[in-house]
């Protein structure tokens, strides 16, 4: 130990387990403090980094006004962004990514036990959701067409959850995911006066963020367009030239500045 001068620990499973300390964390700094060792900590239990990271890109890069595209996982980061930069958001294309409490139905339930505990019998039992089997049924669930949808997709994705640790940060992140529930307010706040230019595309099969997550969306923004779409949760998979068309003439109508007859 003489010869060690900092530690670098990930908080995540080594400390703590959800929002529970691993019995003898403690004592352990304390002894390492004690012996001059300099301790570091970092999480992968965080959506607000994500955010923080892409907010620092678009300044670093000088964008200054931007439409979003908000889906899944990538809603809590651009709703976040949103909420920080009203100013600078033209417009939003919100494709199943949640933001009311309408559309966590069922197949949050076991999320929402880990969520009140934060045990590890809870996070066991959400584990299946790093498979192989759950990872092909997240593509293919609620599609009418299961052929249209191709095998890489969950094949690619699969390769990189079994990658060491991996699943690990997945079931972190359905931890975390507790923190965007407590922000919709302020995110729908932000829709209501802010009022922004948008179009909601649903896949109206999805069990992850049902329907009702979409439908939501008009009590707050009434000019909203809402696209049904009758497919699952990854919808470009099977109806990218319907949500890629509707995304153009939206953007034609109703974002793009009017063309200037000469």
């Amino acid at each position: 130990m003489r010869s060690i001068k900092g530690i670098v620990f990930d908080v995540d499973g080594c400390l703590a387990r959800g929002k529970h300390v691993i019995p003898g964390v403690p004592e352990t700094l304390a002894d390492l403090r004690a012996r001059g060792i300099r301790c570091a900590f970092m999480t992968n239990e965080n959506m607000s980094t994500r955010a923080q990271v892409v907010d620092k890109l678009t300044r670093q890069l000088g964008v200054n006004r931007y439409a979003l595209y908000v889906m899944d996982y990538g809603a809590p980061v651009g709703f976040r962004l949103a909420s920080k930069n009203p100013d600078q958001v033209t417009a939003l294309i919100v494709q199943n990514g949640n933001a009311y409490n309408e559309g966590l139905e069922q197949f949050w339930d076991p999320i929402k036990a880990y969520w009140g505990t934060g045990k590890s019998s809870e996070r066991e039992a959400i584990r299946w959701l790093t498979s192989l089997a759950a990872t092909k049924w997240q593509y293919t669930n609620g599609v009418k067409d299961a052929s249209l949808v191709s095998p890489d997709t969950w094949t690619m994705d699969q390769a990189l959850l079994d990658r060491p640790g991996n699943s690990e940060i997945q079931l972190d992140l359905f931890y975390d995911y507790r923190t965007n529930v407590e922000l919709y307010p302020a995110w729908q706040a932000f829709l209501r006066e802010r009022q922004p230019k948008t179009l909601i595309l649903w896949g109206q099969n999805d069990v992850f963020f049902t329907p009702e997550g979409g439908d939501a969306y008009l009590r707050d923004l009434p000019d909203a367009e809402l696209i049904r779409l009758d497919t699952g949760h990854f919808a470009v998979e099977d109806c990218l030239d319907e949500i890629a068309g509707a995304i153009r003439r939206f953007h034609e109508e109703r974002v793009a500045p009017p063309m200037i007859a000469r």
